[in-house]
């Protein structure tokens, strides 16, 4: 399984009063992830809404549990991986570590490949292109 992995420093910002992490930030974080996914992969997503016109693959489902809290100051390291691939969906699973190697986080979505028609501007599914899911199976 290709795994991408990314270093985050945890800013002030990010912090809620209690000084830890306000976990809506998480999942932003986590959506960054799984689009640089796509660049360490090899496929970019400005390549892929290029390529295949896509509108880009949104969040549907998602879920996580919190294991330990995270600080203004620390530095965390996100792996990201899809755990599947469907027709036009895709789940993406990530761990959270903290600088001491614990798993702090663990995350889970799902996505879909979407696309605009142009003729009636509604917005549907897409099969996702076996060139793209060909760049994941590369260790």
């Amino acid at each position: 399984m290709f795994v991408a992995k990314r270093q985050v420093t945890i800013e002030w910002g990010d912090c809620d009063p209690a000084g830890i992490v306000f976990f809506p930030r998480y999942f932003a974080m986590f959506d960054t992830s799984t689009h640089l996914m796509f660049g360490a992969a090899g496929i970019p997503k400005p390549e892929i809404i290029r390529r295949w016109g896509i509108l880009g693959f949104p969040m549907v489902d998602t879920r996580a549990r919190f294991m330990i809290p995270s600080a203004y100051g620390d530095t965390v390291e996100i792996h990201t991986a899809v755990s599947r691939w469907g027709t036009s969906s895709f789940d993406v699973e990530h761990k959270l570590f903290r600088d001491d190697g614990k798993l702090a986080i663990e995350a889970f979505d799902k996505r879909v490949f979407t696309k605009k028609d142009p003729a009636t501007g509604k917005i549907s599914s897409f099969p996702i292109p076996q060139e793209i899911i060909a760049r994941f199976e590369k260790p």
